[in-house]
C-alpha cells in the first residue's frame, strides 16, 4: 500500500536535532507519501526564524501537498502585546492563513482543526462550530474514503497522567465523529505516540498520537518518532495501516517500530 499520509507533529524548530531532521528527510524520500500533515507546534517559542526553520524543513521533504495545523507554542509566549492582538501573525507569515481545513486526495478525506486559542496558552479547545461542521465533513466523504480527522491536541489517551492535556470538547467530539464514520483522529502535543480504540454501540474511531519528531524534547520512554498512514482492504475489511517510525541513534535512521492495522468500519 502507497503510504498516504506523513504525521510529523511537535518539531519544535529551535530546539530541533539536525542529524534527526537529515534522517527524517530520507525516510521521506523513501517512502514517498501523498502528504504532509504537520499536525502543530512547528516552533519553540513562536519566533520567526524558529518558523522560518520549519517552513524550510517541511519544503524539504520534497511533499508537494501540505497540512499544516498550529499548536499552543506557536503563539507567543513572552511577547504580550503580539500574543494579545495578533498571536498568529508569524505562523500566518511562514505557513498562510488556513486553520481549519479539508483536504480530498487518492481515497483519504483529512479534516484539519486548529484546537488553539489565543486566551489559553497551552490547553485546546474545540467549539461547538467546529465539532459540527467536522461531522458534516465527514458524512459526506466520498464513499470509500478513508476518513481523518486532525488537530494538534489529544482527544484520547492511554495514560491516566495525561487526561488533563485532552481537548477541551473531546466527549462530544468522540460521539458526533464517531456516529458520522471518522476512521482516525490524529493527534500531538503530549509527545507520546499511542493508537486507541473507541468503541460505542457497534462503531469505532481510532484515537492515534504522534510523538515528537525531531526536536530533543523526548519523553524518557518515547524518543523521536513519525506515522506513515496507508489504507486498503485485509481479508475483505477496510483496514488503516499505522505505521510508527522511531529515530534510532545508533543506525541514525528512522526504522519501523510499531505497525498497527485498524480494522475500519464499513
Amino acid at each position: 500500500m502507497i503510504p498516504l499520509l506523513l504525521q510529523l507533529s511537535d518539531p519544535h524548530f529551535g530546539t530541533e536535532r539536525p542529524e534527526v531532521c537529515a534522517a527524517l528527510r530520507r525516510l521521506a524520500q523513501t517512502e514517498r507519501p501523498r502528504l504532509l500533515l504537520l499536525s502543530g507546534d512547528l516552533t519553540q517559542r513562536a519566533r520567526p526564524a524558529q518558523f522560518a526553520a520549519a517552513r524550510a524543513f517541511a519544503d524539504s521533504l520534497g511533499i508537494a501537498r501540505q497540512v499544516v495545523l498550529p499548536g499552543n507554542h506557536d503563539l507567543p509566549l513572552f511577547h504580550l502585546p503580539l500574543r494579545l492582538f495578533a498571536p498568529y501573525a508569524r505562523y500566518h507569515r511562514a505557513f498562510g492563513t488556513a486553520h481549519d481545513s479539508l483536504t480530498d486526495l487518492d481515497g483519504l478525506r483529512l479534516i484539519g482543526l486548529d484546537s488553539t486559542r489565543r486566551w489559553r496558552h497551552s490547553d485546546g479547545e474545540l467549539s461547538a462550530a467546529q465539532i459540527a461542521q467536522t461531522a458534516r465533513h465527514l458524512q459526506d466523504a466520498p464513499p470509500g474514503a478513508l476518513r481523518v480527522v486532525a488537530l494538534h491536541h489529544p482527544l484520547a489517551v492511554n495514560r491516566a497522567t495525561e487526561k488533563h492535556n485532552r481537548v477541551r470538547g473531546h466527549r462530544e467530539a468522540i460521539v458526533r465523529w464517531r456516529e458520522a464514520g471518522a476512521d482516525l483522529v490524529l493527534g500531538g502535543h503530549i509527545h507520546l505516540p499511542s493508537v486507541r480504540r473507541l468503541t460505542d454501540r457497534g462503531r469505532t474511531l481510532w484515537a492515534v498520537q504522534a510523538g515528537t519528531a525531531v526536536s530533543h524534547r523526548t519523553r524518557r520512554d518515547a524518543g523521536n518518532s513519525v506515522n506513515l498512514i496507508r489504507a486498503g482492504r485485509q481479508h475483505g475489511v477496510r483496514i488503516a495501516s499505522v505505521e510508527r517510525w522511531d529515530y534510532r541513534p545508533a543506525d541514525d535512521r528512522f526504522e519501523l517500530a510499531a505497525l498497527s492495522a485498524l480494522p475500519l468500519n464499513d
